[in-house]
């Protein structure tokens, strides 16, 4: 490969879709990199993951609920109009960039608390969506050998299969959105349709063998004899049966992807909320309708036995009832369909992971620059999957707890965030009904938990990786330049342009702002010349730095120019002290024929405190944190900002 052709496949893999907020905006970067498709293809990304829940769903409510399934399966079609989807309808609202409803719960608190909660609940996204792409895969396998042409061939090779079955979903996003997006429409259309059929030929055969019905009724009424009894045990095996509320925070990560309005601005993106409501809404009702009509032609036309361990209905109902109805034929298109739409199930949680995780790890510093790339992270995230299938042996049963909690979780935690944004807005009613809707979840996923602890533990194990991972980012990190531009203000360049005039280079007295009086600067002054042998005749200006919220990374830094009592004053304001002295000197040094020179103190505290101090409060030793972050900003020495340390 020649060396033009290697550059060329370098910055096609590190092509940047999510660049430094602080350069190109939102829109222009959604619409030249992700390439904006209607809503309805959109859905059909997210739905891969939420309609594919129909393989296994109605299993899952027989095994829980036995003859109450369909009962039990309303009461989660309910949740999911009256609560999940107003609920997501509003993050929408709130969050129209792809930040999902962390960036809700970011807004609530501030400063270091805001992020730790943030990397917290990335964990539980890393939980659920890793485990989405590992459990898909894994079922689609398991359906792959559950065909009675494939069974021999695949038994024993699971793994294998499934690893392989992740790779080619890492390859169609290495190759990009616009192709997943094709090939997800293709496969729903497909799935939904055969699905319809299969549920349709259900209902013809219950109509036309009117015991089937009666003897449903008979077998609730015998375990439960009132209607407040059946309506109970129903509420209780919900718990059960949210996993097919998977794919609501899916659709609002993805929403960059969703094409607006002409009129769009990145503030008021009206357009592109507007068709992510629809997005959300019409998924919903589909689902609720399929739901419905798969819980209750699986329950009254396929025996009970069939749902348990080992029965040929287990996890793939109505794929049962396509081979027992429609014939062979009809039915392996059925397995082909499902096994599709679960192996790109993955996809679903693939583009929710590419699209939130660069857009708080880079922007906290927490993760190298690289990470707002898409390609390295398909590999990245593929890698951890094919670990995961590795460590569970693509077992279905064995990541289900984990997929559950971690569903579960973003989802009681897109509950709380709305409830808490309308309370502080005053809108009691509402809230109050979030309120409610996040005490169901709030018991949905304790009742998880409580039953299938595991998926807790491996939910815990991600938070602690990416805590761990994005605290080491952070430490290495540290020293980088972390400003975008320095924007000083006409009073700042006057002062500037006045000081610059003589023959001496420019020079600065770094002060930390206490009173800010004549007397604190007529101090500082003669102690800095006394310490560094300036006379009367060097020129100099003082440059001090507010620190707005250290527990950001990178900001811009706008500086503003004062005069108090015959002392000229450049007041800075940023995440660090060192990183913003830094980058006002070497902006400084573009505007002068000369580098400028800055007159620091050394700090009195201990090595191990003022690392502390750097890395969460933005102070520290700032003479020789400043010395190397200019040192890597700056590789020429003859342009690079002097720094003098006195005291």
């Amino acid at each position: 490969m020649s060396t033009t052709q290697a550059t060329a496949a370098r910055r096609w893999f590190f092509q940047t879709e999510h660049p430094d907020p602080s350069g190109q905006s939102d829109r222009e970067r959604e619409a030249s990199q992700h390439k904006v498709k209607p809503w309805w293809q959109v859905m059909c990304l997210t739905g891969v993951d939420y309609f594919s829940t129909l393989g296994y769903q109605p299993g899952i409510a027989a095994l829980a609920a036995g003859a109450l399934a369909p009962v039990a399966t309303l009461v989660l079609v309910l949740v999911t109009l009256f609560g999940a989807l107003p609920m997501y309808r509003r993050v929408a609202q709130e969050s129209p960039h792809g930040d999902g409803s962390l960036s809700m719960l970011e807004k609530l608190l501030s400063y270091w608390p805001s992020k730790l909660l943030v990397l917290a609940l990335i964990g539980f996204v890393a939980t659920g969506f890793i485990i989405t792409i590992t459990l898909s895969a894994a079922d689609a396998t398991a359906h792959l050998a559950e065909n009675p042409y494939l069974h021999d061939t695949l038994s024993g090779h699971r793994v294998w299969v499934t690893l392989g079955l992740l790779a080619l979903l890492a390859a169609v996003f290495l190759k990009g959105f616009s192709e997943a997006i094709g090939i997800a429409v293709v496969l729903v259309t497909i799935y939904l349709g055969l699905s319809l059929v299969v549920v349709v030929d259900g209902f013809s055969q219950v109509f036309a063998d009117t015991t089937t019905f009666s003897d449903w009724t008979s077998a609730m009424t015998d375990a439960h004899s009132s209607p407040l009894g059946i309506i109970g045990a129903s509420l209780l095996v919900f718990p059960a049966l949210a996993l097919g509320l998977s794919g609501f925070e899916t659709g609002v990560v993805v929403m960059p992807l969703v094409e607006g309005d002409e009129s769009d601005t990145h503030a008021e993106p009206k357009g592109r909320i507007r068709n992510a409501r629809r997005l959300l809404t019409t998924a919903a009702l589909i689902m609720s309708v399929m739901l419905m009509g798969s819980s209750l032609v699986t329950t009254l036309l396929i025996p009970a036995d069939a749902f348990e361990p080992g029965g040929e209905a287990n996890g793939r109902a109505l794929a049962y009832l396509a081979h027992g109805s429609l014939g062979e034929g009809f039915g392996t298109a059925y397995d082909a369909a499902t096994i599709g739409i679960l192996w790109f199930a993955g996809a679903s949680a693939m583009a929710g992971l590419l699209n939130i995780v660069p857009r708080y790890l880079p922007r906290y510093g927490m993760a190298p620059e690289w990470a707002r790339s898409t390609r390295p992270l398909v590999l990245v995230f593929s890698a951890i999957a094919a670990v995961v299938t590795i460590l569970f042996h693509a077992s279905v049963d064995k990541q289900a707890g984990a997929y559950a909690t971690g569903v579960l979780a973003l989802m009681t935690s897109a509950a709380v965030a709305v409830t808490l944004t309308e309370w502080r807005r005053g809108h009691r009613p509402v809230a109050a009904f979030f309120g409610l809707v996040s005490a169901v979840f709030v018991y949905t996923i304790s009742v998880t938990i409580l039953d299938r602890p595991e998926g807790l533990m491996i939910a815990l194990v991600f938070v602690l990786m990416i805590l761990v991972i994005s605290l080491v980012s952070r430490i290495t990190r540290s020293t980088e330049l972390r400003v975008a531009h320095v924007d000083f203000d006409k009073a700042a360049r006057e002062l500037i342009d006045h000081a610059a005039r003589g023959p001496q280079p420019l020079r600065f007295i770094a002060n930390q702002l206490d009173e800010g009086d004549q007397e604190e600067y007529d101090e500082k002054a003669a102690e800095v010349r006394k310490d560094n042998h300036l006379t009367e005749d060097d020129s100099t200006l003082f440059l001090e730095v507010e620190v707005t919220d250290a527990s950001d990374f990178a900001s811009s830094v706008p500086v503003t120019g004062l005069t108090i009592a015959g002392h000229h004053v450049l007041r800075a304001r940023g995440t660090s002290i060192p990183n913003v002295l830094a980058a006002v000197l070497l902006a400084l040094g573009e505007m002068l024929d000369e580098p400028p020179h800055v007159y620091l103190e050394w700090s009195e505290n201990g090595p191990g405190e003022n690392a502390l101090r750097f890395l969460f409060a933005g102070e520290g030793d700032v003479p020789p944190l400043t010395r190397e972050i200019l040192r890597r900003a700056e590789p020429d020495d003859a342009r690079r900002p002097h720094v003098h340390v006195g005291g």
